[in-house]
């Protein structure tokens, strides 16, 4: 077979949905209904040249059912579609007349072209992404996703679901030649991981492709889910032949890459490493942070407020019969107390998750104080698949799908449990779960007004911003008992702690080693977690300052509606916002002055 059967190709944007549409006489049509109308056929165009994305919402059925046996288009033709498709999605949504709208839709319209000037922020510099400018690393790349895409997120069914997995399976094996491919080019530019990611990106996919084909996690995978519905068919063979005759070779000719690039890569750590780096630094800082402040203003202001937790935590701490010591000290002291570990084994890690599970069901019972209409979608605590876990961050989440056929998933990664004890866990549930980003993502995906794009779009500095706020609110719900506060008061830490290291490592040189010292010695992490946090920095650029500064926005929000509006201000009441979608925290701070204003007027 060949390629293009798996892969989308270069002109697929051109004709979407049965043929060209006119963007520039949509645009100019006036009115809401026109607008979403753009919009929407928008989203859908995106879709195509997404087949993954389609998955992953549950929008590949029907019309756009053969989307679920292709993947992304990750070669160079692949990349152009799609930058073509956001510049001229970003035309479209300049070319709205404001005037014809409501408030609402105009506010739309704003975050929608924000949102593909970001993903064109990196054209000056011949990046797809400011922030990751790598096209491999230990956390990103095909050799990372794809396998956990097609674990987690495609569906299999039936046997139409199996044959399409198959076929995935083999792209799987075009797209590891396209980004090696990617990974040369880029190399003679510069564009290399650090040595250390390298090793980490090795032994990932010395990982994936150790097991013999029929055990690789990916034939496991389908043979479980197709056994499970007892969809008749030999599975287990045809991918295992796939695997060997395809993948193998196409992530052997990746490692053969890698381990060349090893020794061409520049030394250092952080983003000063690349060609013009303090400039795609500072534009990946301005895109996570949504803001305008300098690195320099942003180190300040982390240490700054490590200063001001830490001396929050210090009278907890020695409350609690910790007295010797830094703060950072007699957290790591606190984080060893056996009392404070769940058992290193198979067993401790399902009771781990147990008691996510129950914190979960816990504060949803409390949730009414401070919402309404509160979403109810199901959400599935995982461990990170062990074969990745070497490099993946420390908790991440899943949305569900916009068609409800799959829970959110909250992942955490549990390679070693001394890395979680107790008392910090409440803290990182209420983050990724409840009231965090499973709640917000579910007023977002049930908001009934706002176009496509907007139901599945993410900023960090809004998203990441809530979903530390909403571990600020968990205290006040209730939801931390005893020593627990000290976890929720060394979220915060970390939080501030990482504006100090992102901007370290990325502006002012620091190595790898003296950030992980920092942030052992400020916030009490085990080092094997907190080198791995570091090693996040270093490869995701920016992303990181994307939580401090967006909690101190939403803080910032309420304690001005707070004061504007007296015994008129409840928390249902500012928490509606959510329902208005994402956006930048600019714009945040002007929906709630808006909002304010149309409270006062009754």
């Amino acid at each position: 077979m060949e390629r293009r059967e798996f892969l989308g190709f270069a002109g697929i944007a051109a004709g979407a949905l049965g043929g060209g549409w006119p963007l520039r006489v949509l645009a100019q049509t006036a009115g809401d209904a026109a607008f979403n109308a753009l919009a929407d056929r928008l989203f859908y165009e995106q879709l195509l040249i997404e087949p993954e994305n389609a998955t992953r919402l549950g929008l590949d059925k029907g019309t756009r059912a053969g989307l679920r046996a292709r993947l992304d288009d990750y070669s160079e033709a692949g990349k152009d579609a799609s930058r073509a498709f956001n510049e001229r999605a970003l035309a479209a949504m300049r070319g709205v007349d404001g005037g014809s709208l409501s408030a609402a839709a105009r506010l739309n319209r704003d975050v929608l072209a924000y949102k593909f000037e970001q993903e064109l922020a990196g054209k000056p510099f011949g990046l797809d992404d400011v922030e990751n400018p790598y096209p491999i690393t230990q956390q990103s790349g095909v050799y990372f996703s794809v396998p956990d895409f097609l674990d987690s997120q495609h569906p299999v069914e039936n046997a139409d679901d199996a044959e399409a997995y198959l076929t995935r399976l083999r792209a799987f094996a075009f797209a590891l030649d396209d980004e090696t491919a990617r990974q040369r080019r880029e190399a003679a530019r510069g564009l290399i991981a650090p040595v250390w990611s390298i090793d980490l990106v090795l032994k990932q996919m010395r990982a994936l492709r150790a097991p013999s084909p029929e055990q690789n996690a990916m034939v496991r995978s389908l043979v479980k889910r197709t056994t499970a519905k007892s969809v008749g068919g030999d599975w287990e063979n045809r991918a295992a032949r796939i695997v060997a005759g395809d993948v193998y070779p196409a992530l052997d000719r990746q490692i053969a890459l890698m381990q060349q690039l090893r020794a061409r890569t520049r030394p250092g750590d952080g983003a000063w490493r690349l060609p013009k780096g303090d400039e795609i630094y500072a534009l990946a800082l301005r895109k996570a942070t949504t803001t305008d402040h300098t690195a320099e203003q942003v180190h300040k202001i982390g240490l700054e407020q490590v200063a001001d937790i830490s001396a929050k935590l210090d009278a907890i701490l020695k409350g609690a019969g910790f007295t010797t010591g830094s703060v950072g000290a007699r957290l790591t002291a606190l984080n060893a107390s056996p009392a404070q570990r769940y058992p290193n084994t198979d067993q401790g890690r399902l009771d781990l998750i147990a008691s996510l599970n129950a914190g979960i069901a816990a504060m949803t019972q409390k949730l009414p104080r401070a919402f309404r209409d509160i979403p109810s979608e199901p959400l599935e605590i995982r461990r990170v698949p062990v074969e990745i876990q070497d490099g993946a961050p420390n908790g991440y989440y899943y949305s569900a799908p916009l068609d409800g056929s799959r829970p959110a998933i909250y992942w955490i990664n549990l390679k070693d449990v001394a890395d979680w004890p107790k008392y910090s866990l409440p803290a990182l549930t209420y983050h990724e779960g409840i009231p965090g980003h499973h709640l917000q993502g579910g007023y977002t995906r049930s908001g009934g007004n706002l176009p496509m794009f907007l139901k599945d779009y993410f900023i960090s500095a809004y998203g990441e911003g809530w979903a530390l706020y909403a571990e600020q609110l968990a205290d006040e719900l209730g939801g931390y008992t005893g020593i627990e506060s000290a976890g929720y008061l060394q979220s915060f830490l970390f939080r501030a702690a990482r504006l100090v290291v992102d901007t370290g490592l990325n502006h002012y040189r620091w190595s790898r080693e003296k950030a992980t010292d920092y942030l052992v010695n400020t916030v009490g992490f085990a080092r094997p977690r907190s080198q791995r946090e570091i090693e996040r920095y270093c490869a995701s650029i920016g992303q990181a300052c994307s939580y401090k500064m967006g909690h101190t926005a939403w803080v910032a929000a309420r304690t001005k509606a707070q004061q504007a509006l007296g015994d008129r201000f409840g928390l249902p009441w500012f928490h509606d916002i959510l329902k208005e979608g994402v956006m930048p925290l600019s714009m945040l701070e002007r929906r709630v002055d808006e909002r304010i204003a149309e409270a006062k007027r009754g």
